[in-house]
């Protein structure tokens, strides 16, 4: 009788039987989607998922490509899709039909089942084989469809996406721990969150006692102690809305870890809208965290490789967040929530009864709340999540159709009743008149230490630059994604360092810095940006409450300076309610200060209601109603114009994916530099997650358009995939101290 295989052989030859890989891959999946009541339909599609690989054709082309490493490129999904279709699943199929390629449109799903069946004779004989090898089969029913994901067409698009995910992650971990000689594969168990949010409180007292006190202390204690108290609410959606300075972030952390630990929850992810933030809160974190568990509990992760797209062994190393606390930006949040490739999806699963903190909420792109915000009352009402909005510019997100019957939970009920230390800050506008970047950095480089907030890292070059000329002016520095986050991370130290000892500092960055990012500045500069940029970067100045007068910012407007084409309606919006043309009710001599809460209260209105983005033609709306038909490929890619796709009604946190590069000249030292190279050359041979991690600190984007400038893909080494957006390169250019790579950066927009 033959010997039924699914992989061909391990680094020591050993050939995984089928059997195995089916019955490990169900066991798996059915355990991953148990918090979500999936795991009867995940156990099922587990056993079937690889159902194809038992055609006598599949198996012989695996024998004869096996040894050169080849692919054998026949399908083996359909058979697996359409018996778990024919068992009452119906476009369930969908999940064993896309576990390579992707989910489909549900309406493509019988289709593509039938084309492919056809092309593999012998269909009877393979499901025999399948029901021979597996008498489960026939010894257990298929599991129930949980009733909510019938009667509501959108929890139930969340519940197969679910479902995919704990799938592709049992498949991948098994895979890879075959071709690994692993024993079994690596799956970490549930965490104590109880043992760490103790282990974070008592850490978070010891760091508090060594600091020198401050005036903001009180009510920074204040917010924290009301964080504690919330996290024993029932679960649900909280606000965390507090002014910028009020250390949201440790107040986040705490009332995460336990709220978590209260509710017998699995893990807590910390999401944000730009990678510094990433870097300081997952520094912070693990700070506060080490020690508290044998492995590390803190993952960091923003990698935007398209690993699907860079073969098997770099979809097998894909990130799927097992840990306990994750640390990630918004667009690997919800890309993971709203798209459809394996590689991407496999960690969703890992949501299911966990709290998501999202920090800086006002960063979330307007154009696609309808979507976001739908999908996170889904999680709450249906998956066991507890959501955390954290902003101290806390958009109205309830006036949106799917957060407005939502209740949810002030974590701070009465901001008045905050001890004093609010009004730190004082602005000034210089928006007449025809200044230049270069008079700003003229007025900039004498006096203190300052801080320059530009809209494009074009701009951050031309300050810096102008700086640098000057004679007898020290002390600059510069921040841009432009700088992989380990060299950014450097600045930052020694930025806070010089503060901290009163030295002078000039520092110019993009709005990277402006949102959850600790400096304490006594001025800023703020090229002239959305309402809610003015009030975040405002808690850059005097941050620690310690100047008699408070910070002063500045907002200028500079006639040689760029803005990303999406601020047009955003800066009309904010000159007429918080801007230079805004007068207060109570007195038409005055402007609107931009952290003016009624203000911006009405700012964010009139953007949502000048989006139309509850008509029925708006991009959110058209992705809401491609969620309810299960139209997978339609909200990711977009739907179909004369055979392809619309990527303008697709669903996406940014315009353009950039592409992801590692920049080993970064280092300090040679022998990280060493490593560095060492873990390129593995991961171009076989990448692993481990040596992708290793990489992260050490990787930046570049935009599209800096791509495109001259002479620049000469400077690039192709690591995983294409150079173009979503694949992984090496830069072999030059690499400055100061301002990182170095390319013509005049055609580049600052992307979050």
């Amino acid at each position: 009788m033959r010997e039924w295989v699914a992989h061909s052989q391990s680094r020591s030859g050993r050939w995984q039987p089928w059997v195995e890989h089916a019955r490990n891959v169900a066991g798996m999946a059915g355990a991953f989607a148990a918090p979500f009541d999936g795991a009867a339909i995940a156990h099922r599609v587990g056993l079937l998922h690889d159902a194809g690989k038992l055609f006598d054709r599949w198996q012989d082309k695996l024998a004869r490509v096996a040894a050169a490493g080849g692919a054998v490129r026949i399908d083996h999904k359909a058979l697996g899709a359409e018996m778990v279709r024919t068992a009452g699943y119906g476009k369930i199929a969908a999940v064993v039909l896309g576990h390579h390629g992707g989910l489909v449109d549900g309406s493509r799903v019988r289709g593509l089942i039938g084309k492919l069946l056809g092309e593999n004779p012998d269909e009877a004989a393979a499901e025999a084989t399948v029901r021979r090898l597996l008498p489960e089969l026939a010894d257990s029913a298929p599991g129930a469809i949980p009733p909510a994901w019938v009667e509501d067409p959108l929890v139930g698009e969340l519940g197969v996406r679910m479902v995919f995910s704990a799938l592709c992650d049992a498949d991948h971990l098994d895979t890879a721990a075959h071709f690994a000689d692993e024993e079994a594969p690596r799956v970490r168990p549930d965490s104590d969150f109880c043992l760490l949010a103790d282990h974070f409180a008592a850490a978070r007292a010891r760091y508090l006692a060594a600091r020198a006190p401050t005036r903001m202390d009180a009510a920074r204690e204040a917010v924290y102690q009301h964080c504690m108290d919330a996290a024993l609410s029932e679960q649900g959606i909280f606000r965390l809305g507090v002014p910028t300075g009020y250390a949201k972030t440790l107040g986040a952390a705490g009332f995460a870890l336990r709220h978590a630990a209260q509710h017998g929850l699995r893990r807590v992810v910390m999401a944000v809208p730009f990678l510094t933030i990433t870097e300081q809160n997952a520094a912070v974190l693990r700070g506060l965290l080490d020690g508290a568990a044998p492995a590390p509990v803190v993952l960091e992760h923003h990698s935007g490789v398209d690993l699907d797209a860079a073969g098997r062994q770099a979809r097998l190393a894909s990130e799927n967040w097992d840990a306990p606390v994750v640390v990630t930006t918004f667009v690997r949040l919800f890309e993971s929530l709203l798209g459809r490739k394996p590689s991407v999806v496999r960690r969703l699963h890992r949501l299911a009864r966990s709290v998501i903190v999202l920090d800086e909420v006002q960063a979330l792109p307007a154009t696609m709340l309808l979507p976001i915000l739908d999908v996170l009352r889904i999680l709450v009402q249906h998956f066991g999540v507890t959501v955390l909005l954290c902003s101290a510019t806390q958009p109205d997100f309830w006036h949106l159709s799917p957060f407005r019957q939502l209740p949810a939970t002030d974590v701070v009920p009465d901001l008045a009743a905050l001890p004093p230390g609010r009004q730190r800050t004082r602005f000034r506008w210089r928006t007449q008149g025809d200044l230049t970047l270069a008079d700003v950095a003229a007025e900039t480089a004498s006096g203190g230490s300052v801080l320059v907030v530009v809209n494009t890292t074009a701009d951050a070059r031309t300050v810096f630059d102008a700086w640098s000329g000057m004679p007898g002016v020290d002390s600059v520095w510069h921040l841009s994604t432009r700088m992989c986050p380990e060299h950014r991370r450097r600045v930052l130290v020694e930025v806070r360092r010089r503060l901290s000892c009163g030295l002078p500092v000039r520092l110019v960055a993009t709005q990277l810095i402006e949102a959850g990012v600790d400096v304490d500045f006594p001025v800023v500069w703020r090229a002239f940006a959305p309402a809610d940029s003015h009030v975040q970067v405002a808690g850059r100045a005097d941050r620690e409450g310690t100047l008699a007068d408070g910070g002063e910012v500045v907002i200028f407007s500079a006639v040689d300076a760029s803005q990303p084409p999406t601020y047009r309606m955003l800066l009309a919006a904010t000159r007429r309610h918080c801007g230079p043309d805004s007068t207060a009710p109570d007195d038409p001599d005055s402007r609107v200060t931009p952290d003016d809460p009624a203000a911006l209260i009405r700012y964010y209105h009139e953007i949502y209601d000048n989006l139309n983005l509850e008509d029925a033609a708006s991009v959110g709306q058209r992705i809401q109603r491609a969620r309810r038909g299960w139209q997978f490929e339609t909200v990711t890619d977009g739907p179909q114009q004369g055979g392809r796709r619309d990527r303008s009604a697709a669903f996406r946190l940014i315009d353009d994916d950039g592409l992801a590069v590692v920049t080993p000249q970064a280092a300090v030292d040679e022998a990280t530099r060493t490593s560095l190279h060492e873990a390129i050359v593995r991961v171009r041979a076989h990448p692993t997650r481990d040596d992708l991690r290793l990489l992260h600190p050490y990787t930046t984007t570049l935009h599209p358009s800096a791509l495109r400038a001259a002479g620049v893909t000469a400077l690039l080494r192709p690591v995983l995939g294409q150079l173009a957006p979503g694949g992984l390169a090496e830069w072999v250019g030059a690499y400055d101290a100061s301002t990182g790579m170095s390319v013509d950066t005049k055609v580049e927009e600052f992307v979050l």
